[in-house]
């Protein structure tokens, strides 16, 4: 049995030690290498006396991400991706949430960590060119470890504002990696194409396939997203065969009809998940790619990555909706009604998950992980954690669970996971507007600002103070100006009718 990622790594790497592990437009790493350097950035971190705590990692997604991950889960601590495009401000927030003793970054992004973060940080090209193993200190460290310590931990969109860090166990990666494996019968001939950033749970598919089986990671380059054909011919000189996005990029080959000019000549293994996929798009890519596996796999960030799963096999019609499928090996789903008892086919209900792969709960936040994290209300003999998704489902006459949306003002956008409460904070912390409502275009995939001000916004200030606070991809791409805001008998914003004025 397995305790920790690191056994499946080992193993990995004296079956394939010069192999290609991880590859990016800068470098390339071998996993005997990958193995050494991890070693000397986990060694480096224990002669500083941390131990199971998390670790925030502020580099771009490369061999020199992996690389901290790598040295971290060695460390027996928990890495904490930062991306380096987000906001300073929404930065500072996650480090001052985790208040890690230890921040890693690159030699290009240390000026401007250091310029806000008062935390200790180490360059990481430093400390992989410096010398030592110890390997006596990493078997202690190793001994002491079991397999519901953390892993990671993922900073998600908060309700309130405020990101919240959602906290994975090895036990949870491990399910996750094993189930993947046995139902898709994946091995070292993998070649993995990565979309993901590694903020997004999604890239832990992609990681942990590497540790596993001895695929090679290919790290795509962002740009070749925003360019359909040369990102099919980058799949072709890579010869990738395996990737696991989100829709939307898919929805972009379809909708610019790219495999008229050029096709990926060895992809076999098409996953996606994030967000729902349109039959439509998925179709073009079916009537392309007639030999390849489509699998649509769904779950949020709390039940590591993915709770249920579903191999595209039968036709569909482009207005259909195609099913999340079934549950994942060790993972239960139950689908509660209003009165908490399980529903009937075709009734609707929210789908709830218990299992190994809940995670620990939010990091530093005891009180959210309560309201979160909840006790099976179908057992009421022991303790029991269950993790209601706040997504609304209904099982069709097949079996086969059918998503049908959010039950609260959480979305999911181009992948991302969003909550609208984050968004209206930074839009009134740009002191341009009196009052906001934001919600969300799901026909049309926008996010949609219904405000109350003065005056009509200066949308490139606006924009640029928006920029300061949160990501690019929250902000809002349809401006809506109202002279007072609609409000519920209880006094508050009439949300259901905002949202029903966009999604008729």
């Amino acid at each position: 049995m397995k305790i920790n990622l690191i056994e499946y790594f080992e193993e990995t790497v004296k079956k394939f030690p010069y192999k290609i592990a991880v590859k990016d437009s800068r470098m390339s790493i071998t996993f005997s290498e990958l193995s050494h350097n991890a070693k000397i950035i986990a060694t480096n971190i224990l002669s500083k006396n941390v131990i199971n705590q998390p670790i925030g990692v502020y580099v771009p997604k490369g061999c020199l991400a992996i690389q901290s991950f790598c040295g971290i889960n060695y460390s027996g601590n928990f890495y904490v991706p930062l991306d380096i495009k987000s906001p300073i401000a929404r930065v500072q927030t996650i480090i001052d949430t985790i208040d890690s003793p230890i921040i890693i970054t690159d030699r290009d992004h240390f000026k401007s960590l250091s310029s806000f973060c008062n935390k200790q940080i180490l360059v990481i090209e430093d400390i992989i060119n410096s010398e030592g193993v110890d390997e006596v200190l990493l078997t202690y460290t190793r001994s002491r470890m079991i397999d519901t310590d953390p892993i990671y931990s993922i900073f998600t969109s908060g309700s309130t504002g405020t990101p919240k860090g959602v906290v994975i166990s090895h036990r949870g990666v491990i399910d996750y990696i094993d189930w993947a494996i046995e139902t898709f019968k994946l091995d070292d001939s993998l070649i993995i194409g990565n979309q993901a950033p590694f903020y997004f749970d999604n890239s832990t598919l992609d990681i942990y396939l590497m540790y596993a089986t001895g695929a090679t990671l290919v790290i795509i380059p962002e740009e070749n997203f925003m360019f359909p054909v040369k990102l099919i011919e980058f799949l072709n000189i890579e010869k990738i065969n395996f990737i696991f996005w989100v829709p939307s990029v898919l929805v972009s080959v379809a909708n610019l009809q790219i495999f008229s000019k050029v096709k990926p000549r060895y992809l076999r293994d098409i996953f996606f998940a994030g967000e729902v996929m349109p039959n439509k798009h998925l179709n073009y890519w079916r009537h392309h790619l007639t030999d390849s596996r489509y699998a649509n796999l769904y779950g949020p960030t709390e039940i590591t990555v993915d709770c249920t799963y579903y191999i595209v096999e039968r036709d569909f019609q482009d207005n259909e909706p195609l099913p999340i499928g079934f549950p994942c090996r060790n993972s239960d789903v139950l689908i509660l009604n209003e009165k908490q008892e399980l529903t009937k086919t075709g009734e609707h209900g929210e789908l709830c998950v218990r299992g190994s792969s809940l995670a620990l709960g939010y990091y530093n936040d005891l009180e959210k992980t309560k309201k979160a994290f909840i006790q099976n209300p179908l057992n009421t003999k022991y303790p029991e954690t269950i993790y209601c998704t706040g997504d609304i489902v209904y099982t069709n006459d097949l079996g086969e669970i059918i998503y049908v949306g959010r039950k609260d003002s959480q979305i999911k956008h181009n992948g991302y996971r969003i909550e609208l409460g984050e968004i209206e904070t930074a839009v009134l912390g740009t002191h341009l507007v009196d009052n906001c409502c934001v919600t969300y275009n799901f026909i049309n995939k926008k996010i949609v600002l219904f405000y109350q001000a003065e005056v009509d916004l200066n949308l490139s200030e606006f924009r640029k103070s928006m920029l300061s606070q949160i990501p690019k991809y929250m902000i809002p791409t349809e401006y809506n100006k109202v002279s007072e805001l609609k409000c519920n008998a209880n006094g508050k914003i009439d949300r259901l009718y905002y949202n029903n004025q966009i999604n008729k």
